[in-house]
């Protein structure tokens, strides 16, 4: 099929054919690049969405959109993506199906050749316009399920699933009782089966499912829940392989940015003696709000916490934090420890190398498409497992069939800084696998 899509191409005077074999040559002498202009014209610019909600009651992911800009702006003050002039467009999700299609809508309307690292949980609402439009989802948070199931998305991560899952596993090992605390939704009402499958696989009991508004200002009566299912009566150290009455309780909260709250109403509740230890995922625990709610001596000290990708202190993050410092022009809505920035950082890589596989002065939807299925390998340098989502690339899991990294990993907060566990990494295709649906 034919992509009719076209956006406007610079102008330019024609080349004497002396002068093109002079400069092609001089090229191919000093080992540069293709020459603008050369079998076809200049590059074309590529232009991409972002979109994630900002200014909502509920979860918000500003620094999506910022980092998004701050990669577009790096590009552009370096030549460009393989020669093309990157165009980033950003628009606010809402956190509401309307707006997740209204952004799908203006994705197509503006004639976009990708979306690139975004969020919503309003899957239904957003994938069916790009479908109709052959425009590819590149790179989205993996909280809603069409990520992993439509045939234009590619996903850098196990999203949501991965991490409960994950977390399971990692929570297996270390905690006597568990208790999830999540929001009251549909998107809410899986959480608790895929904690639940990780836990099972490392033979631990299912966990005790404590649901909760996602947009409240206080969450005492769900903290008092949630403890009341959970909690060893001897005080042992982080993640001891003791026997299971001598581990510590664990509560988890899955709330988003809400996270914060529960646990300001958590810590306020009287001490009743046992020991109970905090746990999350990335998205609602991160190195930002570890620092700004007392460090070493906050409530997240000792706290579990799942993520895709290394520690935020890992060395493979330092192009990104360079960036961020030479080209955000100190915008503070982009923190590099967040997992949003970081998952966004990864979708531009991924559409930094399929700009290059098409290798072709205009870039369309469908040629990056077609790249990305013909299996293009994607390195993220190690903050991923490489990256492919050729048929055979991908995972083979029930219900999430375009899955092609499914790898968490495990930290803790030790001296308040999220710190890897000694049990790094995992991989949890086998437990979602066997995850009702």
């Amino acid at each position: 099929m034919t992509d009719t899509r076209r956006h406007p191409r610079p102008g330019g005077a024609r080349t004497g054919s002396a002068v093109i074999t002079a400069v092609v040559g001089a090229l191919l002498v000093t080992g540069c690049g293709r020459l603008p202009g050369i079998g076809g014209g200049s590059p074309e610019p590529v232009t991409v969405m972002t979109f994630a909600p900002e200014n909502t009651d509920a979860t918000n992911m500003p620094g999506m959109p910022a980092m998004a800009k701050a990669y577009e702006r790096w590009a552009n003050a370096t030549g460009g993506i393989d020669g093309h002039r990157l165009r980033v467009i950003t628009c606010n999700e809402g956190n509401t199906p309307a707006g997740a299609s209204e952004c799908a809508r203006r994705a197509v309307d503006e004639g976009v050749d990708a979306v690139v690292g975004s969020y919503s949980q309003h899957g239904g609402a957003f994938m069916a316009p790009l479908e109709a439009a052959a425009i590819p989802f590149i790179g989205g948070y993996g909280l809603a399920e069409e990520e992993f199931t439509s045939y234009v998305s590619y996903p850098v991560n196990g999203g949501q699933a991965a991490l409960l899952a994950g977390q399971g596993l990692q929570l297996a090992e270390a905690c006597r009782e568990v208790a999830i605390v999540r929001p009251d939704s549909a998107a809410g009402d899986r959480l608790p089966r895929l904690l639940g499958a990780g836990l099972a696989h490392g033979d631990h009991d299912a966990p005790a499912d404590v649901l909760a508004p996602d947009n409240a200002s206080d969450y005492t009566r769900e903290a008092r829940k949630a403890r009341a299912a959970v909690g060893a009566e001897t005080r042992t150290g982080i993640g001891t392989r003791a026997g299971n009455g001598d581990r510590p309780g664990c509560v988890t909260a899955a709330l988003g940015e809400r996270t914060e709250t529960f646990v300001d109403s958590y810590r306020r509740l009287p001490d009743d003696g046992r020991e109970i230890r905090f746990s999350s995922v990335t998205g609602s625990v991160g190195q930002s709000l570890i620092n700004r709610t007392g460090g070493r001596d906050g409530p997240y000290e000792g706290a579990f916490v799942t993520g895709w990708y290394p520690g935020s202190d890992d060395s493979r993050w330092n192009l990104m934090k360079e960036v961020v410092g030479e080209h955000a022009f100190g915008d503070n809505r982009i923190d590099p420890t967040d997992s949003g920035v970081q998952t966004t950082w990864i979708a531009f890589s991924v559409l930094n190398s399929a700009i290059r596989a098409v290798d072709s002065d205009e870039i369309t939807s469908r040629k990056l498409i077609r790249a990305l299925d013909g299996g293009l390998a994607v390195s993220t340098g190690g903050l991923t497992p490489t990256l492919r989502w050729k048929y055979g690339d991908q995972e083979g899991i029930p219900g999430y069939p375009r899955a092609v990294n499914s790898s968490v990993t495990f930290h803790v907060v030790r001296d308040g800084r999220l710190t890897s566990q000694q049990r790094a990494s995992a991989r949890v295709s086998e437990v979602l696998a066997y995850t009702p649906r």
